[in-house]
């Protein structure tokens, strides 16, 4: 329900001042749906709409609240120095109430004029209801003491802490880097209803070699670091991917914690970041609910959320803060980082080649080798030992990605303690004597052709039911599908085939494997823009486009509200004059209002009507 106050007039006068960056984050924190909203005056009535106001409060503090409360208990605005008098008087702080009134002004739950604070009526009723629906008043808000100070952390548990934390951040890493290579093999598909589809999520798992239930959470954590994308429905590995594989140990887990950092809401950040050497477990829980009484089961979802994920990148570990993890809050992910990789296995440079085709790593294989080394071998085994085995379809993948006979025997000869085997160097020039033996090029624009030397090799690419989909048909000494070039040859790369990618001459190119374009959390950013442009389109600045607009919805407003308002009228000589006017009605350009000082009615030209506002 709007308003029934001047609350509205005096917040959509507030919104409209905004800049986009303002208004942007405005709408990101009240989390506004823009469907319906075609002006500032929808936006204040959505903003003091009762479920709305109780949202943004369960997002307030204690000490925010108290500083709410007082202002709210004044008779009409005040100012700061005011409101902190009143907060004092309550046994509250008064030093932090410049920063409250920023923020809950920041919230548009309060509004500002001509530096005096105000607490919309709805907001003020909303509040009034709280201990009705169980929550603290105003002197409760001020007076309960905080639960007891939480365990701190001894030496001893800080050494298992830390042991325990490190091998759950080398886990999870490392899992990660299995996510990004299956995702580069093939997108995973997301449900319209939300989650990965289960054929997809049963591939992750095994993949990563997690229990399917945490698939979704080491995605989250991979999404949240820029890692991978959702683009057109498929999760996809980003262009950042590629970096982040090469990088090393201590850079993997520096980006993966930087960014849990960086996404931690600042009412958590301070939570966590003042029991960065305590357990947090049950007791931080009933630090939270006392901490934000209106945050109920979304805080504690929001805590909870943040507190799993650093359990999984051994930010802590068993709800106990790591050396790492108190040092991320504290000093940021670099300084983090060099705490952790003091505390991870010890990386190997070199792998045993063996006689059967399979190359066995005696430790944490560096990632840098790790991630190209998985260009050339498919993975067997994934631990702090890993194994890993060459196959002919292995090396046509390493040679579809750029690598060739001389680059292979290269890199495997640097990092071998064993020298190539003879059935691997035999296995090496096979695969690159057929590589090229399918080739896939343009025609028509946009389609694809499929060439060969070896016209067996084209019937079975014909009655291959891998790769059916691609709709292969014969022309001529070819094979054309109405897919593209690139969909085509990563298609027939994945199915084994010594297929390469030429342009139109026949000169051999480097295909890149899709990567997502975009991250999902730009389809929000779009809404927020296109409702800003919105606003912005129904409210321009300019006085000769939306003035007479902007005016009408005011006085609409207070029709409905009943509100009494200082309308500034232009006179004949040029001069202005105050008029406190309950407005009536408008018809026929002219405004017929209620003059209750002068207990007369008046009729006015809109076109002399320089601005109005509320009523002081």
């Amino acid at each position: 329900m709007p308003a029934t106050d001047d609350s509205a007039l005096a917040l959509a006068a507030q919104l409209r001042g905004l800049t986009d960056a303002e208004l942007g984050a405005l709408l990101g924190a009240r989390e506004v749906r823009g469907a319906s909203i075609k002006d500032f005056f929808d936006l204040a009535d959505a903003m003091l709409d009762p479920e709305s106001i109780q949202l943004a409060l369960g997002r307030l503090d204690r000490s925010t609240l108290i500083t709410l409360g007082a202002l709210g208990s004044a008779d009409g605005a005040i100012s700061a120095q005011d409101a902190a008098a009143r907060v004092a008087s309550l046994g509250a702080d008064p030093a932090a109430v410049a920063g409250h009134l920023a923020h809950v002004v920041g919230l548009a739950i309060v509004t500002r004029a001509d530096e005096r604070y105000a607490v919309p009526a709805a907001v003020s009723r909303q509040l009034s209801q709280w201990p009705a629906l169980g929550l603290p008043g105003l002197d409760e808000l001020a007076s309960a003491p905080a639960p007891a100070a939480l365990v701190p952390v001894s030496q001893t548990e800080a050494r298992v802490t830390d042991a325990v934390s490190a091998e759950h951040a080398f886990a999870t890493s490392s899992a990660i880097a299995e996510l990004i290579s299956e995702l580069q093999h093939e997108p995973a598909r997301e449900l319209a209803r939300g989650g990965v589809a289960l054929p997809d999520n049963k591939r992750l798992a095994a993949s990563m070699s997690v229990d399917i239930d945490r698939v979704a959470e080491l995605l989250e954590i991979a999404a949240r670091a820029g890692l991978v994308a959702l683009d057109s429905g498929r999760w996809m590995p980003t262009a950042a991917s590629t970096r982040w594989l090469g990088g090393t140990s201590g850079e993997r887990w520096a980006r993966l914690a930087g960014a849990w950092l960086e996404r931690l809401p600042a009412d958590i950040r301070g939570i966590l970041g003042h029991r960065a050497h305590a357990v947090w477990g049950e007791q931080l829980q009933e630090y939270v609910d006392w901490l934000f009484p209106a945050g109920g089961d979304r805080m504690r979802e929001r805590v909870l959320v943040y507190t799993r994920d650093a359990q999984l990148l051994g930010i802590t570990a068993d709800h106990v803060p790591s050396t790492p993890g108190a040092a991320l809050l504290a000093d940021g992910p670099t300084a983090a980082a060099s705490v952790m990789v003091s505390l991870f296995p010890t990386e190997v440079t070199q792998v045993y080649l063996q006689h059967d085709l399979s190359i066995v790593s005696p430790g944490p294989l560096a990632p840098r080798l790790d991630a190209r080394l998985r260009t050339i071998a498919d993975v067997e085994g994934r631990a702090l030992a890993s194994s890993y085995r060459v196959s002919v379809s292995s090396i046509y993948r390493a040679m579809a990605g750029g690598e060739t006979v001389a680059t292979i025997r290269q890199f495997l000869s640097e990092i071998s303690l064993t020298g190539i085997p003879q059935p691997l160097e035999y296995l090496i020039v096979e695969a690159g004597t057929r590589y090229g033996l399918v080739r896939v090029a343009t025609i028509d624009g946009d389609r694809a052709s499929i060439r060969s030397t070896d016209d067996a090799m084209l019937r079975t690419l014909l009655v291959d039911h891998g790769i059916s989909s691609l709709g292969l048909t014969r022309a001529g000494d070819r094979l054309v599908s109405r897919f593209d070039q690139a969909l085509v040859f990563w298609t027939l790369s994945e199915a084994r085939y010594p297929v390469t990618a030429e342009d139109s001459d026949g000169a051999v190119i480097l295909l890149k494997r899709p990567q997502a374009s975009r991250a999902a959390a730009h389809d929000a950013a779009d809404s927020t823009a296109n409702l800003i442009e919105r606003l912005r389109l129904g409210s321009s600045s300019d006085p000769e486009v939306t003035g007479a607009a902007w005016l009408s919805r005011q006085l609409d407003v207070a029709i409905r509200a009943k509100l009494t308002l200082t309308v500034t009228v232009l006179l004949g000589d040029g001069s202005t004059a105050d008029y406190q006017l309950e407005p009536a009605s408008v018809a026929g350009g002219r405004l017929r209002a209620l003059d209750r000082k002068a207990d007369i009615e008046r009729t006015l030209p809109l076109t002399s009507i320089v601005s109005v506002s509320p009523a002081k």
